[in-house]
């Protein structure tokens, strides 16, 4: 059974949460001690997680950056704040989706949903110039040198390896990110293919990734 952790403070909301995963056939953990949560948050062995940004303690969108360093299953953010900045941040520090209080219980449902499905694709690599693309792990190898990407940013990699040479549209990668280009800012892709941009730089391919303007994006 897919497992899903809750990092939630407000009890209420998460005695709901819980209820609502669990009518949809997920097991539920839960946290209720932040003593130590994101040391909680490397012990469960679940497939989602969850993540609340105001949290007793550290927020969350720290906790999102420390978990990042140590292990890539999917968090999903939920916060009541309305700030771009929130989004952005938590994107940019690696989670795989934003959603704000009150959310919708089944757009919730479809986001986990379509997280997971990406998640549990079978294993597969390609070669990019010289450099060995392993999708699942989500890292970039040429030689003894690996460069680990986030699930975002190798999804848009993928994407755009698939067509390589070719425009592919920001609604295109913001369906194959989110499913659906309607529920996320456009700012989110943005900062994802800007990291992604800085990343393949480091990793010795500058200028890899083309602007065209009002169409989409070009891998060359």
């Amino acid at each position: 059974m897919t497992k899903i952790l809750i990092v939630e403070d407000d009890q209420a909301l998460c005695d709901e949460l819980s209820i609502l995963l669990k009518r949809s056939g997920y097991a539920v953990k839960r946290i209720k001690n932040f003593q130590d949560t994101l040391k909680q948050m490397e012990a469960a062995d679940v497939d989602l997680i969850l993540l609340d940004i105001s949290l007793p303690g550290e927020n969350g969108e720290v906790l999102l950056q420390k978990y990042r360093k140590i292990k890539d299953t999917p968090v999903i953010m939920l916060t009541s704040r309305t700030e771009d900045i929130d989004e952005v941040l938590s994107m940019s520090y690696g989670a795989d989706d934003y959603i704000a209080k009150p959310y919708h219980p089944t757009i919730l449902l479809l986001r986990i949903s379509a997280i997971l499905k990406r998640s549990m694709k079978t294993p597969q690599t390609q070669l990019y110039k010289d450099i060995r693309v392993n999708f699942v792990k989500g890292s970039l190898l040429r030689g003894n040198h690996e460069q680990v990407l986030t699930k975002n940013e190798m999804i848009i990699f993928q994407n755009l390896l698939e067509h390589q040479g070719q425009i592919v549209s920001r609604d295109d990668l913001m369906t194959a990110l989110w499913d659906n280009d309607e529920y996320i800012n456009d700012n989110a892709l943005s900062v994802n293919i800007s990291r992604l941009r800085g990343k393949l730089s480091e990793f010795g391919i500058p200028n890899a990734i083309e602007t065209r303007k009002k169409q989409g994006y070009v891998l060359i």
